[in-house]
């Protein structure tokens, strides 16, 4: 019989157990098994939540929660660590207090509209240090600012393991904006059945719950969709709103919300592996399924960012920890985000027309979040010598990109000159409806075209909040096929001139990451304050070269016309039948016309038949490959070369 690892956990924990029965018997006390680190950990704790209070930081989790020195807790069957703190701290959740660029940017709307500093810092701590910023409140203060917790241990810990796990069953997924529905009462809730309680609450005061609430979407839509109020430039309210941001709205219009594919099944990578969440209680046990605490997005240009600059910011994280997250990120970004497809449709006009396909397989618009995030769609075409023949959203030394209009590049279905790019982004634009990045003066939506999600709708009752700008609602291949809305993805068409090449042509089609594009950081950069300054400095060291998400190429294609030269009546080629489901396609010679060469070339262009014709002749038989689709046949001859299309159903 085969013992594995979890056969002997098993067997240890019945012996444990039954041990553990014993002991309590003699003198009514439960063996600990933590090591003398976990130990210490709990000596520098002062007792379980005190009254008054709400919160506890992630250091009071950690020594159940964190590394087991002992091997056996917070581990796969593998002995790959997994274990919840680790993961966590290393997050953009877990250092969202310390987050350069936001620190910076509620300094910069602060520099704009002084007289509303004290209450811009309120909002932006409610979601970036909950915390600290609702016990606070509990306890009788009108604001919560970043000055006050950088002297506070709730505070400065983020979106800490409290700052979720306390969120309450009832009302979650009704608000928004920062306003988030506490459990007050001293629960705290977990996606297992039947917690273990003595533990939990004998060192944090807290009595641990199930409630399925903590695996919904829902627990993350206090903070993930973001309304503010305007102010004109003068920095009086205007009455209106702006939606900044509503990854949560923009994932209930999708299918994920439907078929009940939540945040937490993409953003923290669920493993099957039995796993024993806790430290030091071999009677545990153990639980699977296990959702990993990485929270992995696609940010990773500020993960590198604070990992470079993490003595400045006061972030205790070894590197390989953030090197985790990365390669969490860095597989959720290429492999989960966007697929993209290069087709190569045909030739005629001195044009080549290409066709590049993007399909959406976030459960939210690709990209999402903080307004400042987008995508270039990059195309380029060189011939044989790799002379670039035609290019789109190429990049300046600086990352901006080239040939983009100053105020916002529109949205494009067809590009058929180079310096033109696709580019998929949310702009803002204050009460003149001019661009802005200060987002208490957003007004009005310039630009929407960001990929929206499978399932995506406008007549869903969330799209007033998720709402696409009408350059992209107009393109016929924008989120449709065939006129029907729903299908998250978008085709650019490329017309690349061709006139004077004549060697094969090879093109590579890319849609490229960018966290935080020169455009956006320009106003923020015209000020000058000790965070603004600071990051300032950070930014400018940073490697800012973005991410490739996804890519394609067609290599050595030939530039193949479906016109050719007019011939006379006699003289003449026939390709029969033009609609084929075996497969076979007869191809016949009239007059002095004899066939030399045939090449079948498939939908992008690529050759997928060959056959030659030494002596020259009248009839040839053609087998087209079993894949169905679109061919096109070039027929070389005595006289010159004829070009025809068939289907292949």
């Amino acid at each position: 019989m085969k013992i594995t690892r979890f056969s002997v956990i098993v067997f240890i924990s019945i012996t444990v157990f039954v041990l553990s029965i014993f002991a309590a018997k003699q003198n009514k006390a439960t063996s600990r098994y933590h090591s003398n680190k976990e130990l210490a950990a709990f000596k520098m704790q002062v007792g379980p939540i005190g009254p008054g209070e709400y919160f506890l930081p992630s250091s009071r989790c950690a020594g159940c929660h964190g590394k087991d020195s002992l091997g056996w807790a917070n581990v796969t069957e593998d002995l790959v660590d997994v274990n919840l703190y680790d993961r966590w701290s290393a997050s953009m959740m877990g250092m969202s207090a310390k987050d350069p660029l936001w620190r910076a940017k509620v300094s910069h709307e602060k520099l704009v509209n002084p007289a509303h500093g004290m209450d811009l810092e309120d909002k932006c701590t409610s979601c970036h240090a909950p915390m600290g910023h609702y016990n606070a409140h509990y306890n009788g203060a009108s604001h919560y600012l970043i000055s006050d917790f950088d002297n506070d241990s709730l505070g400065i810990d983020g979106v800490s393991c409290a700052g979720c796990h306390t969120i309450s069953p009832n009302g979650v997924g009704t608000t928004f904006s920062g306003e988030i529905l506490y459990d007050t009462t001293r629960h705290i809730y977990g996606p297992f059945v039947n917690p273990m309680i003595g533990p939990m609450q004998l060192y944090t005061g807290y009595v641990p719950m199930f409630s399925q609430h903590i695996s919904d979407s829902k627990v993350c839509a206090s903070c993930h969709t973001l309304i503010t109020n305007t102010a004109d430039l003068n920095g009086n309210a205007t009455g209106g709103e702006f939606v900044e941001q509503a990854t949560y709205h923009e994932y209930k219009n999708s299918i994920y919300s439907q078929n009940n594919t939540t945040c937490q099944n993409c953003h923290m990578a669920r493993i099957s592996d039995p796993i024993m969440i806790a430290n030091g209680y071999l009677s545990l046990t153990p639980r699977t399924p296990f959702n990993q605490h990485s929270f992995a997005g696609a940010n990773q240009f500020m993960l590198k960012l604070m990992k470079a600059n993490k003595n400045t910011l006061g972030i205790d994280i070894p590197d390989f920890k953030f090197d985790t997250t990365l390669i969490a990120t860095n597989l959720m970004l290429k492999e989960k985000s966007v697929n993209l497809t290069l087709h190569f449709d045909s030739v005629a006009n001195d044009s080549a027309y290409f066709r590049v396909k993007l399909l959406n397989k976030a459960g939210h618009k690709f990209p999402s979040g903080y307004p400042s995030r987008r995508a270039i769609l990059q195309f380029v075409v060189q011939d044989n010598n790799s002379d670039t023949v035609f290019k789109s959203g190429i990049f300046h030394s600086d990352f901006s990109v080239a040939g983009e209009n100053p105020a916002f590049e529109p949205h494009h279905n067809v590009i058929n000159q180079s310096g033109i790019s696709q580019i998929y982004e949310m702009v803002m634009g204050d009460v003149n409806s001019q661009y802005t990045s200060v987002l208490e003066r957003s007004a009005v939506l310039l630009k929407d075209n960001r990929l929206t999600p499978t399932g995506f709708t406008t007549s869903h009752p969330s799209y007033d909040t998720v709402k696409v700008s009408l350059d992209a609602l107009s393109d016929p291949d924008f989120n449709k096929i065939a006129g029907v809305e729903g299908s998250g993805s978008d085709e650019v068409h490329f017309h690349v001139p061709i006139a004077g090449i004549t060697s094969n042509i090879n093109a590579t089609a890319r849609i490229i990451y960018q966290t935080l594009p020169p455009k956006f950081v320009a106003e923020l950069f015209s000020f000058n304050s000790a965070p603004i300054d600071t990051f300032r400095n950070m930014f400018n060291a940073a490697d800012k070269t973005p991410v490739i998400a996804n890519a394609d190429s067609l290599m050595n294609l030939q530039l193949v016309t479906f016109t050719g030269k007019q011939l006379n009546k006699k003289d003449d080629v026939k390709v029969f039948p033009s609609i084929t489901v075996e497969g076979k396609i007869n191809v016949n010679a009239y007059g002095s016309m004899e066939i030399k060469q045939i090449d079948v070339f498939n939908s992008n262009g690529k050759t997928v038949v060959s056959k030659g014709i030494s002596n020259g002749s009248k009839t040839e038989i053609l087998v087209l490959p079993d894949s169905p689709g679109v061919y096109i046949i070039r027929i070389r001859c005595n006289k010159n070369d004829v070009y025809r299309k068939v289907i292949k159903q």
